[in-house]
């Protein structure tokens, strides 16, 4: 089976593809950065600015026709 493809299709499919590779390994660096807080670092910023809402609140809703 033989496939035929344009130089230009295959320089973007390639482009794309590096690109998602290059997202995927940033946000992974990104995550394994963000330090880790022990349980006491978290009761003090429970102390500090008290426990997180249940209740979500919008701060800023659009509506979209498609």
């Amino acid at each position: 089976m033989k496939v035929i493809t344009e130089k230009e299709e295959l320089y973007k499919l390639i482009k794309e593809a590096v690109r998602e590779v290059l997202h995927e390994e940033i946000v992974e660096i990104f995550l394994k950065n963000i330090p880790l807080i022990s349980k006491e670092e978290m009761k003090d910023i429970e102390n500090l600015y008290g426990k997180p809402s249940l209740d979500k609140i919008a701060a800023f809703s659009e509506t979209i026709e498609i």
